[in-house]
């Protein structure tokens, strides 16, 4: 089994979400995502500016075994990209959950958070994949 930080929400497509607490987010892709992918060799950062729709493509990952599009979680503005990904895009495979986040989103409706999944439902998710 994954690892499934409880204090994170997710979506059903393995986006994870950290609320900052100031209206803004961080977002990346779960353990269990890099993981089905395999190594990660290139990451497209979303452009910092963009609006976002929750449910739009807005990143793409990488891997020598495939392609994925990466989902924004919440609707909003991008306000940040992990430029370090551009340089070292295995950070997503070592450290999904910290140094491996794709973009920081300031959040257009708080209340998007609450239509995410908590650790609990994520790990049923994740169980249905394997």
């Amino acid at each position: 089994m994954s690892n499934i930080p409880g204090n994170l929400k997710y979506t059903a497509s393995h986006e994870w979400v950290l609320d900052n607490g100031d209206g803004t987010v961080t977002v990346g892709i779960t353990d269990h995502a890099q993981d089905q992918l395999g190594d990660v060799v290139f990451v497209e950062l979303p452009e910092v500016g963009r609006a976002v729709d929750a449910g739009e493509e807005f990143s793409l990952v990488e891997s020598v075994k495939a392609a994925s599009d990466i989902y924004a979680p919440v609707s909003g503005e991008v306000i940040e990209a992990n430029e370090e990904l551009e340089s070292a895009p295995e950070t997503i495979n070592e450290h999904a959950f910290e140094d491996g986040w794709i973009a920081k989103i300031k959040l257009a409706d708080v209340s998007d958070l609450e239509g995410l999944l908590d650790a609990e439902a994520y790990a049923e998710r994740v169980a249905e994949d394997d």
